[in-house]
């Protein structure tokens, strides 16, 4: 009989050895399924034995959520960065060191290190005797909060480690851009940026939560340390790689200062195909002694500097707060500020998340805060600035700003349940239903929806199928000719892709990809209303939240009685075929850019998933294939990076036609 103390370290092994491939050397050494399989397996024996291993990676397991956090002081102080923003502000830094370097004989010669500056949530990890026994923020650089549960669901972050001295490392926490992307595909409320995604999963008191975001951490710098086995930069990143920490690269070493120059600018025109966020680089003094020598001043080390990019950040004045109600009725803040520029762009609106999120950042109206501007999106509140001035409290609405009814606290949002007489609500709710990528109705603008909410009491998708042209021809803005184009629209969306369907209803948590899914598991419409969670998990791509959002829409009374109405109006959405099981494309992933000679893209993507495929809107290592056309994007170079298999239009048929 096999010995189950020894698979179950076998076990742990190859899960942790996989685990190492993919977050340190980003050389994945198996699949998803196999590591789940394994994972498994593991779980299993350890149930039969009732002994967990100490880095057994069932420990990442979230548990149960934190009352609150508890402060931590750490061993050594965490630093700040000085930062400069100029090629000549940097020159004057160089100056600065051989300054310093010139006052200490004996020092060897001065040489330097760049890497990334990540842009994320720093955190600081504590090993005793080879293993994990501490995590916690940076805080003020003195004490921080213990994060050891969330910082467990990381798995880059390794349980155990050959050193078996006493030791603090340093990291940054961070979301890949890619994660993101498919975090966002299907969730209802979307995270708005990798920065913010990171530093409020490590922060989130369920450490569940922090493990359904599957961040990633980069190793950088070691604070406290019994006898250091390295004497500079590169000794310090390799015992980093060596003890199985997902390291910050070192993207010039030497002493040539207009190499680290040239350096900058070109992680700088890189920046955006990288896979994660970063505000600049960062250069070290290379030698371990001579940083010693420079020493600190009372905020920073003299012997590194980071270096930021283009502004992105800025301060204004925060002037007022409205609240907009959404189509799912969460009413969310919006700050309104005295203008400033970015970019030769002048902002005055950002974001704010809810009013949880107004009182972590103590903001309150006429306070200075500081406001982020991050890939051309409506910028963001970060905080505010320390300035001493008390401010006007922000109140917390009670009635809806729009329709004026009682609003309610749903978790962590504020709603307002009048879904048929609040306007904005309505609004969003039938401009989804219309768009382009649901019912395709593009004559019904958000405008003209407005005239016809005012006008012809529609308040629900249902009531378009209920117009007639004598409805509409003489409305505000309606001649007989749009009139006649309305409802040209509207009787051609009654016969509609049953995924479109699926969307346009608005159903939590659904997007474009998942509606497909569900489309191409179930086939029709009564299918899916009547599908239970196990069927539902069954489909890959959804889990047991995405589920449940799915069975708590078609069990509302209201949600079905729209459906219905919808049927009865005409609305028929077409019966789909079937994924394909054991298609020549199963299990494969597919990312479309660029025009195809013949093909449209849905044609194209109808052909991949009637093959058993599935299609991704962005590029990653777990893309199988990327369908090229001409004209392709950014997709192209990142695939061609990745070593992607590319193929053209010519070559998918072909695939299919021999298979």
């Amino acid at each position: 009989m096999q010995d189950l103390s020894l698979v179950q370290r076998e076990l742990t092994e190859r899960i942790n050895h996989a685990s190492y491939q993919y977050y340190v050397l980003d050389k994945p050494v198996m699949t998803d399924a196999q590591w789940d399989a394994l994972y498994d397996r593991l779980q299993e024996i350890e149930e039969q034995t009732g002994v967990i291993l100490p880095d057994s990676p069932t420990r990442r397991v979230g548990g149960q959520p934190l009352p609150a956090f508890v402060q931590h002081t750490h061993l050594n102080r965490l630093w700040s960065m000085d930062k400069v923003q100029s090629l000549e502000a940097l020159d004057a830094w160089f100056v600065r060191m051989r300054q310093l370097h010139a006052k200490t004989p004996g020092l060897p010669p001065l040489a330097y290190a760049v890497e990334y500056k990540y842009d994320g949530l720093t955190l600081n990890l504590t090993y005793r005797e080879g293993q994990l026994v501490q995590a916690a923020t940076r805080g003020n650089g003195i004490t921080g909060e213990q994060v050891l549960p969330q910082a467990l669901t990381i798995r880059g972050i390794p349980l155990s480690i050959p050193y078996k001295g006493l030791m603090e490392i340093h990291g940054e926490c961070i979301m890949r851009l890619s994660v993101l992307s498919r975090y966002n595909h299907t969730a209802t409320e979307k995270l708005k940026n990798a920065r913010n995604a990171a530093a409020g999963a490590l922060r989130n008191l369920d450490p569940k939560v922090t493990a359904s975001r599957k961040l990633d951490a980069r190793f950088y710098e070691v604070g406290t340390i019994d006898n250091p086995p390295y004497a500079d930069q590169q000794g310090l990143n390799g015992f980093i790689r060596d003890n199985g920490f997902p390291y910050s690269p070192l993207l010039y070493t030497g002493s040539d200062e207009q190499a680290v120059k040239d350096a900058i600018l070109q992680v700088e025109a890189q920046r955006e195909a990288l896979d994660f966020l970063i505000d600049g680089v960062v250069i070290k003094v290379m030698d371990l002694q001579t940083r010693a020598a420079f020493g600190y001043t009372d905020k920073y080390p003299r012997w590194a500097v980071a270096f930021k990019f283009a502004a992105e950040e800025a301060t204004t004045t925060l002037e007022s707060v409205t609240w907009e109600p959404g189509r799912s009725g969460k009413l969310t803040p919006l700050a309104h500020v005295s203008a400033v520029e970015f970019a030769g762009v002048t902002v005055k609106k950002a974001t704010l998340n809810n009013y949880g999120d107004i009182q972590r950042k103590r903001l309150t109206l006429g306070s200075t805060v500081f406001i982020r501007r991050s890939n051309d999106v409506i910028p963001e509140i970060l905080g505010k600035v320390e300035d001493g001035i008390p401010g006007e409290a922000i109140e917390k609405p009670s009635l809806c700003p729009a329709c004026g009814s009682a609003l309610v606290d749903i978790g962590a949002h504020l709603f307002c349940l009048n879904r048929d007489g609040c306007k904005p609500q309505v609004i969003a709710r039938l401009t989804h239903f219309c768009s382009r990528e649901a019912m395709n109705i593009e004559s019904l603008s958000e405008k003209t929806l407005e005239v016809l909410f005012e006008h012809r009491n529609v308040r629900n998708p249902q009531d378009l199928y209920h117009l007639a042209v004598e409805d509409l021809v003489g409305l505000p803005g309606f001649q007989r000719k749009k009139t006649e184009k309305i409802m040209e629209a509207l009787a051609t969306s009654r016969d509609c892709q049953l995924d479109a369907f699926l969307l346009a209803i608005g159903i939590p948590n659904i997007g474009r990809a998942t509606a497909r899914d569900l489309a191409m598991a179930f086939g029709d419409l009564n299918a899916v209303r009547q599908a239970s969670l196990e069927l539902l998990t069954a489909i890959p791509a959804i889990g047991e939240v995405v589920a449940a959002s799915i069975l708590e829409f078609f069990a509302d009374i209201e949600n079905a009685s729209m459906i219905d109405a919808l049927l009865a109006a005409g609305v028929t959405p077409r019966e789909m075929a079937v994924r394909a099981s054991g298609g020549v494309f199963q299990g494969k992933t597919f990312v479309l850019t660029g025009t195809l000679p013949t093909l449209s893209r849905q044609q194209a993507e109808d052909i991949i998933i009637a093959n058993g495929g599935t299609v991704s809107s962005s590029v990653s290592r777990k893309t199988s294939y990327l369908l090229l056309g001409e004209n392709p994007g950014s997709k192209a170079t990142k695939a061609q990076e990745l070593g992607i298999e590319i193929l053209d239009e010519e070559k998918l048929l072909e695939i299919v036609k021999n298979q």
